[in-house]
């Protein structure tokens, strides 16, 4: 699968079986956020992978019980480990986490698995479920499983409405 085509098709799953991400499918997924841009190249990132059922619990109750992430095998948490304002009044942690999630679920999706981008938390129980510390902060998280069912897709704006040349 190309890239396009990964982003034609990918969709948010919130559906899961119960069979286990496999390792090397879960290496693939962390290595494109290793790869991705960060600011400055800082990499200041970092992702817990939970697969303990108490802590996906946890998280689907920081999520104000969306049920698909206590029911996922898995989930992928992106903290963001520096907290620096970039020249364009942009924190280097929220854009850089969320290039690193964008990768992530693309490769997830080429590979068959199935990822929900969730900013619908709150990170202070999600700090407390997975002991993160008081500075580090959490951008976003994503269930990670196999698919059940098939996800519609959702509409989306023409190009003429987002985009223009040269001026707003």
């Amino acid at each position: 699968m190309d890239v396009m085509e990964a982003i034609k098709t990918r969709r948010s799953i919130r559906k899961f079986s119960s069979k286990p991400v496999e390792e090397e499918k879960l290496r693939l997924i962390l290595e494109a956020a290793r790869l991705s841009p960060s600011s400055q190249n800082g990499q200041n990132w970092h992702f817990i992978i939970v697969r303990d059922k108490e802590k996906l619990q946890k998280l689907m109750e920081a999520a104000d019980g969306q049920p698909h992430v206590g029911e996922a095998p898995c989930a992928i948490v992106a903290c963001g480990t520096n907290h620096r304002v970039m020249d364009c009044g942009q924190p280097t942690d929220t854009v850089d986490c969320s290039i690193a999630m964008a990768y992530m679920l693309l490769e997830a999706h080429a590979l068959g698995l199935g990822t929900c981008w969730l900013g619908h938390f709150y990170a202070d129980k999600v700090k407390k479920a997975l002991r993160i510390p008081d500075d580090v902060s959490v951008v976003a998280f994503t269930p990670l499983g196999y698919p059940t069912g098939e996800a519609v897709p959702r509409p989306r704006k023409e190009l003429v409405e987002i985009v223009s040349y040269d001026k707003y």
